[in-house]
């Protein structure tokens, strides 16, 4: 839509462009494989963010983007009143501030917005990196599961992450001059980033997959022909079908493990294997939930909370090592209430409807945008089912710098295309 109102439009050999687009490729290129990688390109863009008071633009906030902001800044407030209200200092705002100095980084993109070869190779780069690296710990180094310099969850669910980007990036690479260069590139960062949710074993990436596919067929399928709609669909099933059988990848063994535990849950025999111990932490945290359902215990109330019920019989003493409820839902609202839920809906809500608006855009370089820009929160969402992943700083640094680069580009391309658009009306009323 032509309404919106960007920040500015930057010149095409802006230094600061150039900067950007650096700051943006370490984002995606070097998360998971350097330690705190996935800080280094959001240092970079923070850093950058104090050139702008120098820089003569127009940077202001159009109507959509304070909706973005304001999903930003009620989920920073909401996490402070929890970090106020318990007495948890500094350790409680850390995560709550950095939604906030997101803000400034999304007024520099909309600004300098990085070029999009840069955006996407550094996409694709870190998929294929991450990818390698997890065959090289999982089959050669003899690790259980890969999990690099972090979690194995984290390093799961993040090189998904990047692989589903990757396969969002695949309409932008469409319209390129080398169109088949920027496919291929793409598409082994798409497996690569699979591959190292494979090899980390991490099974929450897996569940939301059906619904990344959904996404990704609404945004590209009804410009698929039926034979490469067909065609897609087989390497999908046969993909999955191989993924199972190789004993390699460890899929396999991790599936029937989870049927294994939810077996000995329901028989009694144990509460504290990998899933039994995440049905037990539910069914502490809805307790809890229903006692204060409002406001919520806090994190040090969530951990008195957890040990009385303990003490009484109602949860297994094992589950106590645990800091959270391994779900981020129930986490949010037994610790902050019902209006943290509310503030975690708007944070992942608002950004999907309001990528999805262009979801169908004829402009391949602006659905593309789109199309990463929903699919990043529903992969949150999706990880969130098994696993708090907005606890750890890995789980916040991607989520709130990828959705402001990711925003701020899409913002840039639209203004880009309604300049073109206004252009070419301009050119034939004159001719007229």
């Amino acid at each position: 839509m032509c309404s919106s109102t960007p920040a500015s439009a930057p010149l095409p050999f802006s230094l600061l462009r150039i900067y950007t687009s650096v700051a943006v490729l370490l984002l995606g290129a070097i998360a998971l494989i350097v330690p705190s990688g996935y800080s280094v390109g959001a240092v970079l863009l923070l850093f950058g963010t104090f050139a702008l008071p120098f820089t003569r633009t127009n940077a202001r906030f159009g109507r959509q983007d304070w909706w973005v902001v304001g999903a930003l800044v009620f989920y920073a407030l909401v996490g402070l009143f929890e970090a106020w209200s318990d007495g948890l200092g500094f350790r409680g705002v850390d995560k709550p501030l950095r939604f906030l100095l997101v803000i400034p980084v999304l007024a520099l993109i909309l600004a300098f917005p990085p070029r999009l070869g840069w955006l996407w190779g550094g996409l694709a780069l870190g998929g294929i990196a991450v990818g390698s690296w997890g065959a090289w710990q999982k089959l050669l180094s003899g690790v259980e599961r890969a999990g690099g310099y972090t979690h194995v969850i984290q390093f799961g669910n993040i090189s998904m992450l990047t692989g589903i980007l990757c396969l969002a990036g695949m309409g932008w690479a469409m319209v390129q001059p080398h169109r088949k260069q920027w496919l291929l590139l793409l598409g082994l960062g798409a497996l690569g980033g699979v591959l190292g949710s494979l090899f980390s074993g991490s099974r929450g990436g897996w569940v939301g997959l059906p619904v990344v596919l959904w996404v990704l067929y609404r945004a590209y399928g009804r410009d698929l022909a039926a034979p490469f709609k067909v065609g897609a669909l087989a390497i999908v099933v046969v993909g999955a079908l191989c993924v199972y059988a190789v004993p390699q990848l460890g899929v396999q063994q991790r599936v029937h493990q989870a049927v294994d535990d939810i077996e000995r849950y329901v028989s009694g025999e144990s509460r504290t294997s990998s899933v039994g111990a995440r049905f037990e932490m539910w069914k502490g945290a809805s307790h809890l939930i229903i006692e204060k359902p409002l406001l919520g215990w806090g994190y040090n109330g969530y951990q008195q909370g957890m040990q009385s019920l303990a003490d009484a019989g109602v949860i297994d003493p094992g589950i106590l090592q645990f800091g959270h409820a391994h779900n981020e839902f129930i986490d949010a609202t037994a610790k902050r209430g019902i209006l943290g839920l509310i503030a975690l809906l708007f944070l992942y809500l608002v950004p999907m409807r309001l990528f999805m608006r262009q979801l169908h855009s004829p402009n391949l370089e602006l659905r593309s945008l789109a199309v990463a820009g929903a699919l990043l929160p529903v992969a949150y969402i999706d990880f969130g089912l098994s696993q708090v992943f907005l606890a750890h700083n890995s789980g916040v640094m991607i989520y709130t710098f990828w959705l402001v680069v990711l925003w701020g580009s899409y913002q840039a391309c639209q203004h880009r295309a309604c300049q073109r658009q206004l252009y070419t009306k301009t050119k034939t009323a004159g001719f007229n």
